[in-house]
């Protein structure tokens, strides 16, 4: 037991010292955040990330509640299509997996901030005992335009007073704190968006959402570096990643977990966290035939058993990856609270 605490602590610090010949700096990054009683930052803890919550046409409307009866901190993902009425030429943002929409679809005001209102309330009432920010919204935007971003933007200004933000400076390479509310809004990692979310605030505004690392996949499997080459800049400051650059092939072609898959999963949060970024991976499910048709979940993103996802799960945990994705809201967190007693 001793031994065993002497080369978990000799393995932190290598971490420390960014030599990464040794030890999971995921796990090393997750305990120091920690212990700096600073969850906002990355590598200090693992949220389920509510994939595609929003509803399908008339179905599935529930699933903003159910995310967040599963609790809370979470993250909830919402995508948006610029929707154009075509009997008044009126245009919106709307809340839907993409085209076509028939202009029935909520809006991001009514279904997220609506929804979450009484949360964001409580935590402002309660103030922050280390659990800021209490949701991470993960938006997907379907369609960029112009007027779209502007939209958005509007949006998140009228709630300023809930969203964490950080100072915009001259230099984007010039990190600035964040200054932490109950939500966190998270981005794509187009130049558009870079464009209509950052370089629209003038130097010395408030950033309002952050965008995602460019990411090179022409090779899933290449090393860390290759697929995510900069460390975060005043923007950019979260990695996303489809579950193929962990397993070759993805969900449907994962066979059993092994060491190596391990190794892969280690390097790829390690790098995240030395590189100051929050990483997440989607979409990490594992449902029945039955249970994907009930609920509309993809059949791309499935392990194919529930045991096969929690092997995935319990990985993603013990890596410390910040965001991890799925359209089982409710098994994932009771998945995560068991692994948190455990450790």
């Amino acid at each position: 037991m001793v031994q065993q605490r002497i080369r978990s602590l000799i393995a932190c610090l290598v971490c420390i010292a960014g030599m990464t010949a040794i030890c999971t700096r995921g796990a090393c990054a997750q305990k120091m955040a920690q212990q700096r009683g600073d969850p906002a930052m990355p590598g200090a803890r693992v949220l389920m990330d509510a994939h595609n919550c929003y509803p399908y046409f008339e179905w599935w409307g529930d699933r903003i509640t159910r995310a967040l009866a599963a609790g809370t901190p979470l993250a909830i993902e919402q995508d948006l299509l610029w929707y154009t009425d075509p009997r008044t030429h009126q245009s919106r943002s709307v809340v839907t997996h993409g085209a076509p929409a028939t202009g029935q679809e909520p809006m991001l005001e009514s279904y997220f901030f609506d929804t979450v209102r009484p949360v964001v309330e409580q935590a402002l009432a309660a103030g922050n005992h280390g659990s800021w920010p209490v949701i991470t919204l993960n938006l997907d935007l379907k369609t960029e335009e112009p007027e779209h971003l502007a939209a958005i933007l509007a949006t998140l200004q009228s709630h300023k007073e809930w969203i964490t933000t950080a100072r915009k400076t001259a230099n984007i390479r010039e990190v600035q704190p964040l200054t932490v509310r109950p939500i966190l809004v998270l981005t794509g990692e187009s130049d558009a968006q870079q464009r209509g979310f950052y370089e629209s605030v003038p130097v010395g505004g408030d950033l309002l959402l952050f965008g995602a690392a460019h990411t090179t996949e022409q090779d899933a499997m290449a090393a860390a570096d290759v697929l995510e080459p900069e460390p975060a800049d005043n923007y950019r400051r979260w990695w996303n990643n489809p579950w193929k650059v962990v397993e070759a092939g993805g969900q449907n072609k994962a066979g059993n977990w092994t060491a190596a898959d391990e190794s892969r999963l280690r390097e790829l949060v390690a790098h995240a966290h030395a590189h100051h970024l929050w990483i997440r991976f989607y979409t990490l499910d594992g449902a029945t035939t039955p249970e994907l048709s009930s609920f509309g979940w993809f059949r791309g993103y499935n392990f194919g058993s529930l045991e096969a996802a929690k092997v995935r799960w319990r990985a993603a945990y013990l890596a410390g990856v910040d965001y991890v994705a799925s359209d089982q809201y409710e098994a994932l967190s009771r998945y995560l609270e068991v692994l948190k007693k455990q450790r």
